[in-house]
């Protein structure tokens, strides 16, 4: 009862601030959210998550809501130092049309803002809810392709490796893997770096738990690349075996091809709820 009448105390016209500065940070980065839908729209994305980072970010900030009511405010001039700097990346961002730089500055913006006007208590609950805004920002297309075509021949290494250790003879040519009677592509989307991206957030949410210690956390965070490698060599080796058991028609089905990539996410999922709760399971032994 006390948060709900701190709640309705608040002035009309801390709303009214909070509109205008929502309408300007729309109109002045408008082409760069166009970029960023774009990009997660765009067929094959690696970054079709972005439309879902926003709304965890908001949704861990209204959970904290009556604790922000309550919270006292109080600007800090460190915080429109770093808004300033920020505000000039975004112009120079604007000018040279770098929309990646620019969607870095409006995160930075949107901390320092906060930081500016409500504070160092203010800032320290719902940093890493924004903080998590930067997983929305998609990597440079020159970035994206070296790093997938790394990842690409990494994973085909390994999986040739593993069918040629069960007796069927394999051949890895560039990202082709060869067998006796079947040719296998592994595409940019089995590269893992798109796992690795969700598997990213997903620890990152996975993660954001006061009731984990700090190296566990890490422990979440860090287990993304290594499950989106391992993941992606499973489904590489098990599309290889069905294309050369049973033939590439099948191998190239799209319901099988696409069922198996739903697969290796839903098992890294509940990977990843296991793992936290043994995680949390070593806390509450200790105690």
């Amino acid at each position: 009862m006390k948060n709900f009448k701190a709640a309705i105390q608040i002035p009309y016209i801390a709303y009214f601030k909070m509109l205008i500065l929502g309408a300007l940070l729309t109109y002045t980065f408008y082409p760069t959210f166009a970029w960023m839908v774009d990009r997660w729209t765009v067929r094959d994305s690696y970054f079709a998550h972005g439309f879902l980072i926003p709304l965890v970010s908001l949704y861990w900030i209204f959970k904290k809501r009556n604790k922000l009511i309550l919270i006292e405010k109080k600007t800090e001039p460190v915080g429109l130092m770093i808004l300033l700097a920020a505000s000039a990346i975004q112009i120079f961002s604007s000018i040279f049309r770098i929309y990646f730089i620019s969607a870095f500055s409006f995160v930075f913006i949107l901390l320092s803002t906060v930081y500016f006007l409500c504070g160092k208590k203010t800032i320290k609950e719902i940093w890493f809810p924004i903080a998590f805004l930067f997983l929305m920002i998609p990597l440079p297309l020159l970035f994206i392709s070296e790093v997938t075509l790394k990842m690409k021949f990494f994973v085909s290494e390994i999986s040739t490796h593993l069918i040629n250790s069960i007796g069927i003879k394999a051949v890895r040519q560039g990202s082709y893997i060869l067998t006796p009677n079947a040719v296998c592509l592994v595409g940019d989307p089995c590269s893992g770096l798109r796992s690795f991206l969700a598997f990213l957030c997903l620890g990152l949410v996975f993660a954001y738990s006061d009731r984990l210690q700090t190296w566990k956390k890490v422990i979440l965070v860090a287990t993304g690349l290594p499950l989106a490698i391992v993941s992606n060599v499973i489904r590489v080796f098990g599309m290889t075996l069905i294309g050369e058991i049973y033939g590439m028609d099948l191998a190239k089905n799209k319901m099988v091809h696409d069922g198996a990539g739903i697969l290796v996410f839903v098992i890294a999922l509940i990977f990843f709820i296991v793992l936290r709760k043994k995680l949390e399971g070593i806390n509450a032994s200790a105690r």
